[in-house]
């Protein structure tokens, strides 16, 4: 069976050495175009729906999303040595809170569905932080996959995409906020 498998190897490199182009189609396949950035290259590559920031907004969720994995951390670390008061308190952070429901809100106001996925995140946060209350060891761990679910599954849907003021205003509908 391995033999099998390195003749199919050795005859596709074969048929592919066998195929030439004139040098000049080769070198344009290997090269962008002039007006293409590796940063315009990536964003054709990366299929996410944009979520519009402005880049006071992008910077300040990032440094949300860092601390959201700290306090992943520190659940687990907590759910490892059975710390439930810890493990409630780390979930709280990631939990849902008006403060927090206004923020997703205001981050999501250029891209429909991002703010229904954010709150849903922190939804099921509370549910950690409910499970480590009763001491419940194994729910707890449960519902801190869901929540990881819920984290990856926005990354995978939604990438910033920084704009300027005017944009911003055009796709969120909404005044520039006051500290800008």
């Amino acid at each position: 069976m391995m033999r099998l498998g390195i003749l199919l190897a050795a005859a596709a490199l074969l048929g592919a050495c066998g195929r030439t182009s004139p040098p000049e189609e080769r070198a344009n396949a290997a090269a962008p175009a002039a007006s293409q950035t590796p940063q315009s290259t990536l964003a054709a590559l990366d299929k996410r729906k944009p979520l519009p920031l402005l880049p006071m907004m992008a910077n300040h969720q990032k440094a949300n999303m860092r601390d959201h994995l700290v306090a992943v951390q520190e659940i687990t670390s907590a759910l490892a040595k059975d710390d439930y008061a810890a493990a409630e308190q780390a979930a709280q952070r990631l939990g849902f809170s008006e403060q927090m429901g206004q923020m997703c809100t205001h981050m999501g106001a250029g891209a429909p569905g991002f703010t229904e996925q954010a709150l849903a995140f922190h939804h099921t946060a509370d549910r950690i932080a409910a499970s480590a209350r009763r001491k419940d060891h194994a729910q707890a761990l449960v519902d801190l996959g869901a929540t990881l679910q819920a984290c990856t599954g926005c990354h995978a849907a939604w990438k910033q995409e920084v704009v300027d003021e005017a944009t911003w205003q055009r796709l969120a509908n909404a005044p520039v906020p006051a500290s800008h």
